[in-house]
């Protein structure tokens, strides 16, 4: 497996990285996970998008899924031949929500809004607590804890395994999703501090407790805010989990 950040800002972009936004290969299939603020731009500068094979959106907030627009407008209008969007539509996991809500952003009015549809160029399909088979993965769907449904993504070729929490406060779920991953992309937005709000993000200290808990063998922190100190945040997971921890950074590669 080979996984490539494409953005790695949290709630916003920053002036150097785009929102949430990653790409996973092996075995010649490409699947995109996220497709926030700046991600498509990413994406064209190292691949064709109509050659992804699949997308997974973890959850519904901007940062996670506002370049969904944009990339329904290159594959529905793209003009130059082989592309025909009609021939081969994107599968879509995400949650059931997502069709509706995605398809406003091209409804002029509230009128037109009950007849929008992507169907042109998207196979939509619910996410729900389980298991996927996407080409060469099997992937593990848990139920995170975020103000809106949202889902962390355990990822297996049958050998190593990647751990994605999505957005997620502390929950259950994280150590059904991270234990013994090779590589554990946790998401922790900001320091630790009693003020934080309750079941929105993880803190430093809670991502790396929870790659320490779950024995994982790399961790990967991402979608820190740009308002803060992310090598606080850095710090504070390495305070929690002695292994290899790291920033996300657009444009690296990690291989599995």
């Amino acid at each position: 497996m080979r996984l490539t950040i494409l953005g790695c800002s949290g709630s916003v972009p920053r002036p150097d990285a785009a929102a949430s936004g990653y790409l996973l290969e092996a075995d010649g299939y490409l699947l995109g996970i996220e497709l926030g603020n700046g991600v498509l731009a990413r994406l064209m500068a190292l691949r064709d998008p109509f050659a992804l094979n699949a997308l997974l959106l973890s959850h519904l907030h901007p940062d996670h899924c506002a370049d969904f627009s944009a990339l329904t407008v290159y594959r529905r209008y793209h003009a130059a031949p082989p592309y025909d969007p009609r021939a081969r539509r994107l599968p879509v996991y995400a949650p059931a929500e997502a069709p509706e809500r995605l398809a406003c952003a091209h409804a002029a009015d509230a009128a037109e809004r009950a007849d929008a549809d992507l169907g042109d160029v998207y196979e939509f399909h619910p996410l729900a607590a389980g298991d996927l088979r996407l080409g060469p993965w099997h992937i593990r769907v848990v139920p995170m804890r975020h103000p809106t449904e949202a889902f962390g993504f355990r990822i297996s070729d049958g050998e190593r395994v990647l751990a994605y929490t999505g957005d997620t406060a502390h929950c259950a779920g994280l150590d059904e999703l991270a234990t013994g991953a090779d590589l554990l992309l946790a998401e922790a937005s900001w320091t630790d501090a009693p003020e934080r709000p309750a079941g929105v993000h993880l803190s430093g200290v809670e991502a790396g407790q929870l790659a320490a808990r779950a024995g994982v063998g790399r961790l990967v922190v991402t979608h820190v805010q740009p308002w803060t100190d992310a090598n606080a945040v850095l710090a504070e997971a390495r305070g929690a989990y002695r292994g290899d921890a790291r920033l996300a950074e657009q444009n690296a590669v990690y291989q599995l």
